[in-house]
């Protein structure tokens, strides 16, 4: 009988010290300024991330390099799963390779743990540009002395690398101004400071809506449901160009693998939820396809690769 009521007592310390570590607050990263896209995603995610892994999780904004510094500080945070990054594509498979002096490949130094989203970019302008279609934009920036200008979230970002393909595609001289994040990049346009910018669609669309923003075109292969009156640029007349985002959640390599799986499930589990589709649908955002983190994985790796290549080929360098 002692025995049988000593061990439950040994065993409890353990099953305790188990029930809070889950307990505890994580911190999740957006590498980027608040009321950017990717912001706007991680706190649209944010209560279902609550309710699924019955944890508090606070939003930490970390801003800097297109991403990289955020980016960077999780790599470098105790890989217990109380610390992950709510991530966009380019942090991870692009602007690793314009960091040189870094030589930190975040495509192993994080791990995968749920893609929740996917997204084309929103071509925006400032209204008091003589152009109300793509055509008529293209003509206004090959005038001399036309001197078009566009902002990115910084260096290696999407809307940088859509900014510079665009201006070769178009055959319109720009200059590429970077921002710490999407939502000052495209305060600037609003403010008739900037020419364009080519944005996430969530904080871009209720500018255009208000007619603080002027839309152009879409870079996807087909138009947003939430702004179906704004075309493609193939339809607008520019083919060749199409730039896709996605948003996931990653955690610091060495993460033991229980742990990734229960989070693997609580992110799946919130993404899935009816309240973050319609989110996502109003910002002009898509619901990720279900795939297990193996999958997302091997995504990762196979844009990584394919964005070293590409960079060296365009000469790309962080300003």
């Amino acid at each position: 009988m002692l025995r049988r009521q000593i061990l439950p007592l040994l065993a409890a310390p353990a099953l305790i010290g188990r029930a809070s570590a889950q307990g505890r607050t994580i911190t999740l990263v957006v590498p980027y300024a608040a009321g950017g896209g990717t912001d706007i995603v991680a706190r649209e995610l944010l209560p279902m991330l609550i309710e699924t892994t019955g944890q508090n999780i606070v939003i930490d904004n970390r801003g800097g390099a297109a991403g990289h510094v955020g980016a960077l500080s999780v790599t470098r945070a105790r890989p217990d799963g109380l610390t992950l990054l709510f991530a966009v594509s380019t942090n991870i498979v692009v602007n690793p390779h314009l960091q040189r002096n870094d030589r930190t490949d975040l495509s192993t130094a994080l791990v995968p743990v749920a893609k929740a989203s996917t997204y084309q970019y929103l071509l925006v302008i400032d209204p008091r540009v003589p152009a109300n279609n793509l055509q008529e934009l293209i003509a206004a920036g090959r005038k001399p002395g036309a001197d078009f200008t566009y902002s990115s979230a910084g260096v290696g970002s999407n809307n940088h690398l859509a900014g510079l393909l665009f201006s070769e595609a178009a055959k319109v001289p720009m200059e590429h101004i970077s921002y710490r994040g999407t939502a000052p990049a495209l305060q600037d346009v609003v403010a008739g400071r900037v020419t364009m910018n080519f944005s996430s669609p969530s904080p871009a669309i209720p500018l255009a809506r208000d007619g603080r923003l002027r839309p152009i075109a879409v870079t996807g292969e087909r138009r947003l449901a939430s702004m179906p009156d704004v075309p493609t640029l193939a339809e607008a007349g520019l083919p060749g160009i199409v730039i896709l985002g996605w948003h996931g959640l990653f955690a610091p390599a060495g993460t033991p693998d229980a742990e990734l799986d229960r989070l693997e499930a609580a992110a799946n589990k919130a993404v899935r939820d009816p309240r973050f589709a319609r989110s996502l649908e109003r910002d002009g955002l898509e619901l990720a396809a279900p795939a297990p983190r193996a999958a997302f994985a091997r995504e990762v790796r196979d844009e990584y690769a394919f964005w070293g290549r590409k960079v060296r080929e365009l000469d790309l360098k962080a300003e």
